[in-house]
């Protein structure tokens, strides 16, 4: 009887003490980062237990009325619960995801000081790790520290300018089989010189196709494969649940999870049934090979291990670098369509370039501004490992800060009164030129962690565009389920989803 109680005793205790470690981890600590924030004038909603602010979130969209189609001010039509609470709590404040504290920031001044930070003490989110470790891993997209600083030395350099030069050939050969393909859609309908294509889905496989060759080399097919499989591994991760936002949901064996498991073994399967290949034959010196070679030169830490550090970058360099510059190429190309003037502009331009007779500067100015109205991520986000301070900001260690690009990049302060319309000329003379605040252009992220694919991007970018606009003349056609783009929230995590049926009209310039 005595043992018995003793043991009923050990085991309340443990109980209590295991309720009281979830009580402070879930509301206790998220409090005390908010009171921090608080005594600071910065205000915010007030979360629920265990879900923060997103079911808030979630009534505010349903209930939001749409902005015209003709504005891009797309922080309105996609995040109206951010626009609300910055017109109700100001330029900065606060907001919870479940247990993670973020500092949502739309303030130029302090996002200034944001970008120009050094400190590897903000770093990326631990949550992301958490909540798209099967995406994600602790690739270099998502790890911190001597990791970071490793996987960012093995890989940059083969995307520096010098390397992004020798791949102008492989670019321009996805290209012109881009535009075949439109050829031949136009040629099978008959005499009309007019064809419907799902643009989104075409552009997505260029940049497959050039990430896969430039990834992979000579096993590009195979990569390709991969490039399906992650595209099926982010859907998965995207369902909606109607337990969405409870922590801890990723170790439930739901069906989503299960889809989510096996999908993530089958691709770590299918890259390292590449590298097990390669390492017979290691002559080929492309991205995979130098991650191969930094994998296994000892430097990677105890903590990983050198096939999850070829597997994790290899899907981090997938999703950076075709999702991304698909995306802004539709919206260049949705762009152009859009206003006559500027694509007459463009391919006036890209005929004399091809004649090798001026420089591609309207294209340039072209590209700058897409990317300031349609930026490749909506958000610039971090988290403070150490306590830090931006301006009159002290921001606690652990707290999540969220730079908002598109809020920025359309801030009439900054850009002047036309901020929301399409004006390259406004690129005319440079950055320096075109707004008040250059450190607020950050369509490629901010500070050491600035994108090492950059000038990829920007190149693989230029050259489509260039190609497709001396080929063909673009019609928009756009119906309703372009004009909408839907958001999609989830556990501590926000996604934006692609429109539903970006179709771009094509027509034969010799029929026109």
């Amino acid at each position: 009887m005595e043992l018995l109680l003793i043991f009923f005793s050990l085991a309340f205790l443990g109980f209590f003490g295991l309720f009281i470690h979830a009580y402070d981890l879930l509301w206790l600590k998220p409090e005390r980062l908010r009171a921090k924030l608080r005594r600071q004038g910065i205000r915010g909603p007030k979360p629920s237990f265990l879900v923060g602010n997103i079911p808030e979130m979630k009534k505010i969209k349903s209930t939001a009325v749409a902005k015209s189609p003709n504005e891009h001010d797309c922080a309105s039509t996609i995040f109206p619960f951010f626009e609300q609470w910055r017109e109700k709590y100001g330029r900065n404040f606060m907001f919870s995801l479940g247990n993670v504290q973020l500092l949502y920031v739309t303030d130029p001044y302090v996002a200034k000081e944001i970008s120009l930070c050094t400190s590897l003490d903000l770093g990326k989110q631990a949550y992301q790790q958490k909540e798209r470790g099967a995406l994600l891993g602790q690739g270099i997209l998502t790890s911190n520290g001597p990791l970071w600083a490793y996987q960012r030395k093995t890989i940059a350099p083969h995307l520096f300018m010098d390397k992004v030069k020798g791949m102008v050939n492989l670019m321009s050969e996805a290209a012109r089989i881009l535009v075949k393909s439109w050829d031949s859609k136009i040629e099978g309908m008959g005499g009309g010189g007019i064809a419907d294509i799902r643009a989104d889905e075409v552009l997505r496989t260029f940049s497959s196709y050039i990430i896969s060759k430039t990834l992979f080399g000579g096993s590009y097919t195979k990569g390709t494969n991969i490039f399906l499989k992650l595209r099926a591994l982010q859907k998965a991760l995207s369902t909606p649940s109607l337990l969405t936002g409870v922590p801890g949901l990723r170790y439930l064996p739901t069906k989503s999870n299960r889809e989510i498991w096996r999908l993530e073994k089958e691709i770590q399967s299918m890259i390292l049934k590449i590298v097990k290949e390669r390492s017979k034959d290691s002559c080929e010196k492309d991205l995979l090979q130098m991650i191969i070679e930094g994998a296994n030169s000892g430097d990677i830490g105890a903590d990983t291990s050198s096939e999850q550090f070829i597997v994790d970058n290899c899907k981090n360099i997938y999703l950076a670098g075709y999702e991304t510059t698909a995306i802004s190429a539709l919206w260049g190309l949705m762009l152009l369509a859009s206003h006559p003037e500027w694509q007459g502009r463009v391919r006036a331009e890209v005929f004399e370039v091809c004649g090798g007779k001026v420089c591609a500067w309207q294209l340039s100015m072209v590209t700058q501004e897409v990317l300031r109205l349609y930026p490749p991520a909506a958000f610039v986000s971090r988290e403070a490992l150490q306590e830090m301070k931006f301006g009159d900001i002290h921001i606690p260690k652990g707290v999540n800060v969220w730079v908002s690009v598109l809020t920025l990049h359309q801030d009439p302060e900054i850009w002047g009164p036309d901020a929301d319309k399409f004006n390259p000329e406004r690129f005319a003379a440079g950055l320096l030129s075109a707004s008040k605040l250059p450190q607020a252009y950050i369509p490629f992220g901010v500070g050491p962690r600035i994108c090492a694919g950059q000038n990829f991007a920007l190149r693989q970018r230029s050259l489509q565009l260039r190609i497709e606009e001396q080929a063909r003349k673009l019609e928009k056609m756009l119906n309703q389920k372009q004009k909408n783009i839907n958001t999609q929230i989830e556990t501590n995590n926000l996604d934006i989803l692609l429109p539903d049926d970006p179709s771009i009209g094509l027509k034969d310039k010799s029929a026109s």
